[in-house]
């Protein structure tokens, strides 16, 4: 029991929020610029969104899926309710939307920045979230959700990243049943029986739609199988149009990314609420941690898809970047030199000791060489 004020250690932090020390934060700054790279090559122009908003905008929209994931304060100038990004994506809306309205579309934006989010059932250590991620804002074409996905894979290509599969899924045909054919207790039963992929309650529950549920339960896999079994099943007048869009996707990827790994599921639709048509989820096949998600929804009154690295999650699966070589250099030192052993890959880290005293001083600062004789010498051990 802690009496008067909290007397908590300096190296206690809330739950959810960690220090990165020099390596990790050295190898997610680096990565970072890596994907980041990779979008400004293919046109995607970065944007930096502020950290707050007034939750008024911030949680309008397409947002207010997001309002109970986000933390609020009360600005002090204002006297008005703010929150924290819990999501940068929303945000990249009103940009276009706003900010950019007159600029020319298809409109191309990337960003990265931190996140703050409530944790939800078990991420409940998730709490501050880094995101790295693009928007493709205007046409509603497969080409352009496959474009999208074909960024992301090369972006994780680029830090190492094999073996990636793309798990792709068409929220909106669920929600759509959901929300037109069910309400309250059976609303709530259905949703239940749908997320724990019990077949018994979707009968129970599913009411006219329960056998549809059921063949799209079963319509999961490796989308040329899937697609098949899809194909197998009726579906309402409503409905149709977003299978349709499924298969021209598939396609669309792969004949962008023909060696593509891609699954479908067309019941996965808890966390995508705001979203219009197709969505996808990144995992590489040697973890169970998801790299990405993203899909298709509506930029204020746009056709718009994006995708979201999880910059924590795929550098635990990156390729680790060399740590450079740090040499010792005298205080006075020709930029030359300098420059030449920077262009060369070394750290130089400046001797601040007495002259002779610079090999214990590198030993001290955990350099792998030292500058002798114009040159880069290594140290011995």
């Amino acid at each position: 029991m802690i009496n008067g004020p909290e007397t908590s250690s300096p190296a206690l932090l809330p739950m959810g929020f960690v220090d990165l020390l020099p390596a990790e934060a050295e190898a997610e700054a680096r990565g970072l610029a890596e994907v980041m790279d990779v979008f400004s090559c293919h046109g995607y122009e970065r944007v930096r969104p502020p950290l707050l908003e007034f939750e008024g905008s911030l949680l309008s929209g397409a947002g207010e899926a997001l309002a109970e994931q986000s933390f609020r304060l009360l600005d002090p100038s204002s006297h008005r309710m703010m929150a924290l990004r819990p999501d940068m994506t929303t945000q990249i809306a009103r940009i276009a939307a706003v900010r950019m309205q007159d600029c020319p579309r298809p409109l191309r934006l990337s960003y990265a920045g931190d996140c703050v989010v409530i944790g939800t059932l078990g991420r409940e250590g998730q709490r501050q979230i880094s995101q790295a991620g693009i928007e493709l804002i205007g046409p509603d074409k497969a080409e352009a959700d496959a474009e999208v996905i074909a960024l992301g894979a090369e972006a994780l290509a680029r830090l190492g990243i094999a073996n990636v599969s793309f798990d792709l899924s068409m929220p909106v045909m669920v929600w759509s049943l959901i929300d037109d054919s069910f309400s309250g207790i059976e609303r709530e039963s259905i949703i239940h029986a749908l997320d724990r992929r019990d077949a018994a309650a979707v009968r129970e529950h599913g009411g006219p739609w329960a056998e549809l549920l059921l063949g799209m339960m079963e319509a999961v896999g490796p989308a040329s199988i899937a697609l098949k079994k899809l194909e197998t099943l009726n579906f309402p007048a409503m409905l149709r149009p977003h299978v349709a869009r499924l298969k021209e996707d598939v396609a669309a990827i792969l004949a962008r990314l023909p060696d593509a790994r891609l699954t479908v599921d067309p019941v996965d639709f808890r966390g995508w609420r705001y979203h219009t048509g197709v969505c996808v989820t990144v995992f590489a096949m040697h973890s169970r941690e998801e790299l990405g998600r993203g899909g298709r929804y509506l930029a204020g009154d746009e056709p718009a898809c994006g995708l979201t690295l999880n910059p924590q999650a795929f550098l635990r699966v990156a390729e680790k970047p060399k740590r450079r070589k740090r040499c010792l250099v005298p205080p006075a030192m020709a930029q030359k030199d300098l420059s030449s052993l920077h262009e060369a890959g070394y750290a130089t880290i400046a001797s601040l000791g007495e002259s002779g005293e610079m090999e214990q001083e590198a030993h001290h600062l955990r350099c792998s060489h030292i500058w002798r004789d114009g040159k880069p010498a290594i140290l011995a051990r």
